[in-house]
């Protein structure tokens, strides 16, 4: 496959600069069995449930994982940390960890390169490895639990353009967070589940549905892009990934009542799939480089809530493979010429069925 197979036309405008002022007031695009289109909003979401199905949402948390930081020669470095690699040490009042991240520079740090963080943290590069990653030592003045909490940023995406001082950060620290989020370890949401409210749940639950919650914390392997012409040749990052005994009975129980099992997200899908061995899902954790793409055979959901994805993007690329990619390509150019709103803080979609089912 090609990687511009998977291309479509976006206009500036289309992509979400903030979210709905509620989160369920967001709009729903219902792409049906039939395929058939109907245009909702989100509040309505459990007007498609059936009380045999079973919602399945990613209970990870965002951490404030973006840094700025300075080098020597007083260059500005931007440092997104990815995963605690090596837990924390206390040493003369300092606090020492390693940690795999990104980093961004014009000159970017070799190996035993250091910078300064804000409120006296500094940084030491232990090594670069591939795809553009790091692992690199922080000593901070605090736990990094704490001085993450004062010094780091919300890890935006590119695309949602935020100056530093912008008064908009301080709704992100809200609204880039699942109202169910309680597993640390994301550097960026799962953003199916931003839509999402406690009276939206209760009125879930209040039909009869059950829910489920399982956990992928994202990270690179879900947002960099491809970088190959053949969709085949990229490779994922690692991510990690786990599901509880309690949710793979959950799923057992769908399965054997005859409901749906419905994945909150890309990032839910990836983690059922990683889990599932001759369709049945098994508990566990793990670490899943698991690259969805069309031919894919799905064995642990069958309907998907999801947001509207980039382009050329291992997020559309598993969209495509779950409902089509000539059907995914329609929806999009139909939400585009509709005015629907794009991205993380876009609309939404709900996928009643698997292509072919």
């Amino acid at each position: 496959m090609r990687l511009s197979d998977f291309d479509y036309d976006l206009p500036l405008e289309r992509i979400a600069q903030e979210p709905a002022s509620e989160r369920d007031g967001s709009r729903l695009m219902v792409l049906e069995r039939t395929g058939a289109l109907l245009h909702r909003c989100f509040a309505d979401l459990p007007e498609f449930l059936e009380e045999r199905d079973l919602v399945v949402l990613n209970d990870t948390r965002v951490i404030p994982a973006r840094l700025r930081g300075r080098k020597p020669s007083g260059g500005a470095l931007e440092v997104l940390l990815d995963r605690l690699e090596e837990s924390e040490t206390e040493h003369n009042g300092r606090f020492l960890s390693r940690w795999r991240c990104l980093m961004q520079a014009a000159r970017p740090l070799r190996a035993g390169g250091a910078a300064e963080l804000p409120q006296a943290g500094r940084l030491r590069v232990i090594e670069r490895t591939a795809g553009g990653l790091c692992r690199v030592e922080l000593d901070l003045p605090r736990p990094w639990p704490d001085y993450l909490e004062s010094c780091g940023e919300v890890p935006l995406p590119p695309y949602i353009r935020r100056d530093p001082a912008d008064p908009r950060f301080s709704i992100d620290r809200e609204r880039y967070q699942t109202v169910f989020a309680r597993r640390t370890g994301a550097v960026a949401a799962p953003t199916a589940g931003l839509h999402f409210t406690p009276r939206l749940l209760e009125r879930i639950e209040e039909k009869g549905v059950r829910t489920a919650r399982i956990t992928l914390h994202v990270g690179p392997g879900t947002f960099l892009p491809i970088r190959t012409d053949e969709v085949e040749d990229h490779r994922m990052l690692g991510e990690r990934y786990g599901v509880s005994s309690e949710a793979a009975v959950a799923i057992r129980a769908c399965r054997a009542r005859g409901g749906r099992v419905v994945a909150v997200g890309t990032t839910v899908v990836r983690a059922l799939e990683s889990a599932a061995r001759d369709g049945e899902v098994r508990a566990g954790e793990g670490e899943t480089d698991l690259f969805i793409r069309p031919g894919h055979r799905f064995q642990a959901v069958d309907a998907l809530v999801t947001n509207f994805h980039l382009p050329r993007s291992t997020l559309l690329l598993l969209v495509c493979a779950f409902a089509g990619r000539e059907r995914i390509l329609a929806a999009y150019a139909e939400a585009v010429r509709l005015g629907y709103r794009f991205y993380s803080y876009g609309d939404a979609m709900l996928i009643d069925g698997r292509d072919g089912s």
